[in-house]
């Protein structure tokens, strides 16, 4: 049970890919906040303003969360408080496969996880970082080098969060991979 962790979900409009993962968030006792609020970094932020628990789980809408997901999380809680914790990234099979190995390495490598790996920390902590920064892309990027930054420890919660590769399919996976490194690296580069 998350009896002290509040999830928030940033849903555009009308997007119904968060009825998924509320099914599988059923009767894990954790508080759950959809927020569309504008942006992204709004419906975080926003989110993140209306929660009423301890820590702040943020997740994609199109992610999927097992039991076991719940189970370590909540140990890596207890043991790290003031951690920033994050999941191992999953998108199942396929050329995309390869595109979670990436950012799993990337994320170990360099720690730098992006919001689709289910970031998890303290309000308190969020709360000192002063929220996710206002971007047109990249906010949860930007948001982990600003903790990092201001000395929090990432923590690797040893569990895959799957996520839905759907992106890679509207888009094309070449095009999508392509761009995708692209903003990473103008990301790195930008100012916070």
């Amino acid at each position: 049970m998350l009896e002290n962790v509040s999830i928030i979900i940033p849903v555009g409009p009308d997007e119904k890919a968060h009825e998924k993962i509320l099914k599988d968030l059923e009767g894990c006792g954790a508080e759950i906040i959809i927020s569309s609020e504008g942006s992204r970094a709004q419906s975080l932020n926003g989110g993140a303003a209306k929660a009423q628990r301890e820590f702040l789980w943020f997740l994609h809408a199109d992610s999927r969360v097992t039991q076991e997901n719940i189970d370590i999380l909540k140990r890596c809680l207890k043991r790290e408080p003031t951690a920033a914790h994050y999941f191992f990234l999953s998108f199942g099979f396929g050329l995309h496969a390869f595109n979670a190995w990436g950012a799993n390495v990337r994320s170990v490598l360099l720690g730098l996880p992006y919001g689709d790996q289910g970031l998890c920390l303290s309000k308190e902590n969020f709360k000192k970082l002063g929220g996710y920064p206002e971007a047109v892309y990249g906010e949860d990027l930007l948001f982990v080098r600003k903790a990092r930054e201001a000395g929090i420890t990432l923590g690797v919660v040893p569990s895959k969060l799957r996520s839905s590769p759907r992106k890679y399919y509207e888009q094309g996976w070449l095009k999508l991979t392509i761009i995708r490194q692209w903003q990473f690296w103008k990301l790195m580069r930008q100012k916070i």
